[in-house]
């Protein structure tokens, strides 16, 4: 049985450092990152990347169509 990973790209450029993505992802892959965009809001991190499953939420969630989700079948 296949399983899905995921992996995600975050635009920075649209980011506005809501954290929307943070709060609803149930894997918890994302967190609050150190780094700013070009308009001085703090970006989300993907640091949890094995235990994505490509769920979409944080892209769903994103109010500013900033993060893109890629599903792969291993």
């Amino acid at each position: 049985m296949a399983t899905s990973k995921g992996e995600i790209a975050i635009n920075e450029d649209f980011c506005k450092g809501c954290g929307y993505c943070i709060e609803f992802c149930p894997k918890d892959c994302l967190i609050l990152g150190d780094n700013f965009n070009s308009q001085g809001y703090r970006l989300p991190v993907f640091a949890q990347k094995e235990d994505c499953t490509a769920c979409t939420i944080c892209g769903k969630m994103c109010p500013e169509s900033a993060i893109e989700v890629y599903k792969y079948l291993s």
